[in-house]
């Protein structure tokens, strides 16, 4: 099953280090990753396939929550299903 993780955040180094490190201790594959900076606000958005994770999605979406905001860091997770109706026209 595949997820969509956005990030939003004050650019800091170690953003992308730890959110890797955390989903790969996970067993969870980024499948792909954009990210920008835009006027010193870090921007991301990752696919994910959580298929084969050791851990349920809805504690994969807390874990990374609680994480992100021990860092001041905001991070969504969606299962790409929803993420793709609620972008739909």
């Amino acid at each position: 099953m595949k997820a969509i993780i956005t990030v939003n955040a004050a650019d800091t180094v170690g953003i992308i280090a730890f959110i890797s490190a955390y989903l790969a201790q996970h067993n969870v594959n980024i499948l792909d990753i954009s990210q920008t900076i835009m006027q010193n606000y870090f921007v991301m958005i990752m696919l994910i396939d959580f298929e084969k994770a050791d851990l349920p999605f809805d504690e994969l979406q807390k874990g990374l929550k609680e994480e992100g905001e021990r860092r001041s860091v905001v991070i969504r997770v969606q299962r790409e299903d929803i993420f793709n109706a609620m972008h739909r026209i």
